[in-house]
């Protein structure tokens, strides 16, 4: 079937959006489309240019026989400016308040258009680093890793505080967690995570880092690497944080719960930016 030039622009971006990360031969474009390669490649400047402009990522050419292109996510500057604002706003609001100076954030947690936006801003900063597995607690972030992991077309794996019978043989350790110091185990299937892979921990919120640090720990049992690490809420340190590198989209900054304040501000993803 031979497609209009107009059909296939939309197609192949579409199949890019679809497959971000994904080496794509000129071959596999050309057959898809009945077109000579010559027509594909004037058809992905198209693309790339547009990509650009509109701040929706780039598209890396690998030359050879072996080549072709691939879609790389980003996101405009100003678009998160605005974005990350806004979700500052809402956070602040004092109906979240909760009693123990808890913050509610399900609702932004189930809203996929929120968690798709902060999904593609953290995916930006690493779509770079060859990141082949997300990792999160089995919390409210697992919405948040599936959204990064979209961006970057990779895997999750979800780090669990018991053993399941369905998991099959774990690895398990113990931590200490920050806040409460209190020691805690978590586990993780031996089959969820190949030995040398490149893992970036998500979660929604960090307070002094506890349970990260025990992923990383979790990590090394595994003999994998740690991509990065980001988390969309981090509260303002109030002792040792044990966590050192990593991107935060928002900073609680206080929580006074007499008075039913909460202040917030943007996270340091803006300093790492720069």
């Amino acid at each position: 079937m031979k497609f209009r030039r107009s059909e296939r622009l939309v197609d192949m971006t579409n199949y890019l959006l679809e497959h971000p990360g994904e080496l794509v031969s000129l071959t596999y474009f050309a057959e898809r489309y009945s077109s000579a390669k010559s027509s594909i490649s004037e058809d992905l400047t198209i693309i790339k240019d547009t990509f650009e402009q509109r701040g929706i990522g780039s598209l890396t050419t690998v030359p050879g026989a072996a080549g072709g292109v691939k879609y790389i996510v980003s996101i405009k500057e100003e678009e998160v400016n605005v974005f990350i604002d806004g979700l500052c706003d809402t956070i602040a609001s004092p109906e979240r308040l909760l009693p123990g100076g808890y913050l509610y954030m399900t609702d932004i947690l189930g809203h996929p258009q929120t968690v798709n936006k902060v999904g593609r801003i953290i995916a930006s900063m690493y779509a770079k680093k060859n990141v082949s597995v997300i990792m999160t607690m089995a919390t409210k972030g697992i919405s948040l890793a599936y959204a990064v992991a979209n961006y970057l077309n990779v895997p999750v794996v979800i780090v669990s505080r018991n053993n399941k019978v369905t998991e099959g043989s774990t690895v398990s350790i113990n931590y200490v967690s920050g806040s409460s110091k209190r020691i805690q185990t978590m586990v993780l299937s031996k089959r969820s995570l190949v030995e040398g892979s490149n893992v970036l921990i998500v979660d929604d919120f960090m307070k002094a880092g506890g349970t990260i640090n025990g992923m990383v720990s979790l990590l090394d049992e595994f003999k994998a690497t740690v991509a990065g690490i980001a988390v969309l809420v981090e509260s303002e340190h109030t002792e040792e944080c044990l966590v050192e590198d990593y991107v935060s989209l928002i900073k609680l900054t206080q929580v006074v719960e007499r008075d039913k304040k909460i202040k917030v501000s943007r996270g340091n993803y803006f300093t790492k930016k720069e």
